[in-house]
């Protein structure tokens, strides 16, 4: 009997002590927690001191916690701007490559243009004098169509060097033929002449295959580098959706209402909740790569066959060669277009002992580039190379990093997993989403249709993004357009149908950096035209 009583008490005590042994433990204390909390900017008023019973929780495990429903709710709306950050963060050193670069080369490219109009002013006006000066307007137009043209402006090329031609033939052909009084019809005659006389010999011809291939490959370039800064700039800013949000909220926060605010997520874990959350920013990837490829094409040809050294540099030398081979050939020229569109009325004034022709004919004389004079501004031939070399080098460093882009989105989710801030490499010393353990899952593939299985971010894989889908489209019609660019083509759509999906508004950052709206593609109309640019929206 006393044994039995023994035994009664001992057992008695046991559960005094296994019940207070409970109460303990329901009572741990929430320091480590209120002080993480703060730490984030929260005021530890919302956070309790002991743990509580969850059942109130909507994302964490509904066990003991040191959570409230402002807590988690605070904690959920702080883990969407860590991921913006973290993606952010990520994506900084792609879209400073599109910034900066594209702000080089387009700085370049105009002080290159710049300069060589003041060699060619400055060339033609010591060497040619007031003749060039009277008539300094056919040049100065060239170059601000030249300009007009790579700044986006709705310029053909071709046609534009055509009436260049014309309009120069047209005055040399008066100052040639100073005794005649000239109507505009028959000047208009004359021009027409120009195919069939070639009154400046093949110089037309050659540096109109030059200049074309030249600056349809530049303005291309510099509207790929602005394309993919606006496209890495808008997937960059991600959108969070209600279930990236709650899987966003129970790697990165739901530790702290464990009482475990320290413990990092496990490497595995981490790619899942990235690859589900950057599902849609993976399927930019083939695009994006195509796009990257075409541009390493045209950055090619601006270092070899469509050099932009090669037109630059020497046209004011072609355009005085030209003008040579036209002084020489001026009876010939005359006579045949005297005799296809009358003879013209003298003009009365009659030719003095010098006349304006003899005078032309004793100062259109070339410079070799040796004595190409040096502007008071400071531009020379030397100072066109100095740009150049230092644009080249551009075109090289470009290329080096537009290289290193290739296949960033798909690789994004690994790049922010990686940090070793974010998780952790112990994988029995890591957050698996409910305790610290291993995280056994499988990591899923990236892209859309590869999260049906994802067990940590419930995607809706029938409904692709929005601004995703845009930007593919935004990076496939400027891919065509490098393409043909690396051809020597600007390009033109005749079927506008596959684009009717496509939504244009107004930009607030123009597709174009000088101040220009993008619009709508429309069909038959070249691509490289302000109206028919997409809007990268």
């Amino acid at each position: 009997m006393d044994a039995m009583c023994r035994l009664q008490v001992a057992f008695c005590a046991l559960s005094v002590l296994s019940l207070s042994s409970a109460g303990e433990s329901k009572a741990r204390s929430c320091s480590e927690v209120r002080q993480a909390y703060s730490a984030k900017g929260f005021s530890p008023v919302d956070a309790p001191h002991q743990e509580i019973s969850g059942e109130h929780l909507r994302v964490c495990t509904q066990e003991y916690t040191c959570c409230t429903s402002e807590m988690e709710d605070k904690l959920s709306q702080q883990s969407k701007l860590d991921f913006e950050s973290l993606v952010e963060d990520s994506s900084y050193n792609v879209r400073t490559t599109f910034i900066s670069r594209h702000k080089r080369f387009d700085e370049f490219f105009l002080e290159l243009l710049d300069n060589s109009e003041k060699s060619l002013n400055s060339m033609f006006t010591r060497t040619y004098g007031k003749l060039y000066m009277q008539n300094s307007e056919v040049f100065q137009d060239l170059f601000t169509e030249l300009k007009r043209y790579y700044t986006g402006g709705n310029v053909n090329l071709e046609e534009m060097l055509n009436d260049f031609w014309s309009r120069l033939l047209e005055r040399m052909f008066q100052l040639l033929n100073s005794q005649y009084h000239f109507t505009d019809d028959y000047l208009e005659c004359a021009s027409k002449y120009t195919d069939q006389l070639k009154p400046f010999g093949d110089v037309p011809r050659k540096l109109k295959a030059q200049v074309t291939r030249a600056f349809i490959a530049a303005r291309t370039f510099v509207q790929g580098l602005m394309v993919g800064r606006e496209v890495a700039s808008r997937v960059a800013k991600v959108n969070v959706v209600p279930a990236c949000g709650r899987a966003l909220t129970k790697m990165l926060y739901c530790p702290y209402c464990r009482s475990l605010p320290g413990l990092k997520p496990c490497h595995n874990y981490c790619h899942n909740v990235m690859r589900g959350c950057l599902a849609n920013q993976a399927d930019l990837d083939p695009e994006w790569n195509l796009f990257i490829d075409a541009m390493l094409l045209v950055a090619d040809r601006l270092d070899g066959p469509f050099n932009i050294e090669a037109v630059i540099e020497p046209i004011d030398i072609k355009i005085s060669e030209a003008i040579m081979t036209m002084q020489d050939n001026s009876m010939q020229v005359s006579a045949k277009v005297f005799q296809g569109c009358g003879q013209p009325k003298p003009s009365g004034i009659g030719r003095s002992a010098r006349g304006i022709s003899d005078v032309f004919s004793a100062r259109f004389r070339p410079y070799t580039p040796e004595e190409r004079p040096t502007t008071a501004a400071g531009t020379s031939l030397d100072r066109l190379r100095v740009v150049w070399r230092t644009m080249q080098q551009s075109v090289i460093d470009i290329k080096v990093k537009l290289k290193e882009s290739r296949r960033f989105w798909s690789n994004l989710p690994d790049s922010i997993c990686s940090n070793s801030k974010l998780t952790e490499s112990d994988d029995e010393q890591c957050w698996n989403s409910h305790t610290k353990g291993r995280y056994f899952p499988e990591v899923v593939k990236e892209g859309l249709t590869n999260q049906v299985n994802n067990p940590e971010v419930d995607v809706d894989i029938t409904r692709p993004d929005t601004l995703i889908r845009q930007q593919i489209m935004a990076l496939r019609v400027m891919t065509n357009k490098l393409k043909n660019a690396y051809n020597g083509n600007d390009i033109y759509f005749q079927d506008s149908s596959k684009f009717s999906n496509l939504h244009c508004g107004t930009n607030t950052e123009e597709i174009f950096s000088h101040s220009q709206p993008a619009c709508t593609l429309s069909a038959s109309k070249p691509i490289s035209s302000v109206s028919s640019w997409p809007a990268v929206t």
